[in-house]
């Protein structure tokens, strides 16, 4: 299997470990992906803010670039994955701004917007049945039953009919379906896709800490010791406004959890999380003592 690769801004800097580990799963799963050239942008968060042009020109570049590889696109950034999506449910739309804006793009770029590109998220591809098969097949540790607590956050699977690879999209399943594959215990929870507040943290920080606290405080209410997401700005936001004074819930992207299950160095991403996620895996005997 052979997938274009969109890793979006986060994954090339705070978000550096969602991106090393999900190449290092792929890689030991026997998937080929290729960083797409040239990529920009999407303009998530603030793009729409800003000019509803630059909100559909910026994910669109991304998926002309996509469209000539002739693969599927793969996504792990929420944001960047509800950007490209939306801006494919905009061009299919047909409305004469879109036309006018795939006419701008075609001069700008020599090829216009065809339609013909699938954007996929990191969640999806790995459930995809084929893939949980290589996943079956190459586990080497079980998470020993360890309680954890999916995390969507908000822009995983919303608007329904645009965003979303969920059957349901207000109690996704995909992601204890992997964590079970791993063999942690996925909890049933309140908050899996509330939102954690998003970008308010920079403006705002009391409105993000407010919701964090209340997220962490659901998911301890569960039984979880960890939180798992696949977004980039919930796991910052998850991992360093948690409320002082408690015990601090570790944070793990989706592909740290199934690399670690399938073997996987995971030290060196984990490392670079704030709250110290290692002392709870050496105690569930996932990683060795150093």
């Amino acid at each position: 299997m052979r997938l274009s690769y969109y890793p979006g801004c986060s994954l090339h800097s705070t978000a550096a470990e969602f991106s090393v580990s999900t190449e290092a799963l792929f890689q030991a799963l026997g998937i080929e992906l290729r960083e797409l050239d040239d990529w920009c942008c999407c303009g998530a968060t603030s793009g729409h803010s800003l000019s509803n042009f630059l909100s559909h020109a910026l994910p669109l570049h991304n998926l002309v670039l996509a469209e000539a590889t002739g693969n599927d696109l793969l996504v792990p950034c929420a944001a960047c994955y509800n950007s490209l999506k939306n801006a494919q449910a905009f061009m299919a739309g047909g409305s004469q701004e879109a036309q006018e804006l795939n006419r701008q793009v075609a001069q700008a770029l020599g090829r216009e917007y065809r339609g013909e590109v699938r954007v996929r998220h990191v969640i999806e591809v790995l459930a995809d049945p084929r893939v949980e098969n290589l996943i079956k097949d190459r586990l080497k540790k079980s998470l020993a039953g360890m309680p954890l607590a999916s995390y969507y956050g908000c822009l995983l699977t919303r608007p329904p009919k645009v965003a979303s690879f969920e059957t349901n999209p207000e109690q996704p399943q995909l992601m204890d379906r992997l964590l079970r594959l791993a063999g942690a215990m996925p909890v049933s929870w309140s908050h899996k896709n509330e939102c954690c507040g998003a970008s308010l943290a920079i403006p705002q920080p009391q409105i993000v800490e407010g919701l964090v606290g209340k997220i962490v405080a659901a998911a301890r209410r569960a039984g979880a010791v960890a939180i798992v997401t696949a977004c980039p700005l919930c796991q910052t936001n998850l991992d360093s406004r948690q409320p002082a004074g408690g015990d601090f819930l570790p944070v793990f992207f989706i592909t740290e959890i199934i690399g670690l299950a399938l073997g996987l160095n995971a030290t060196p991403w984990l490392r670079k999380h704030l709250i110290d996620p290692l002392p709870l895996l050496h105690q569930q005997g996932l990683l060795a003592a150093s």
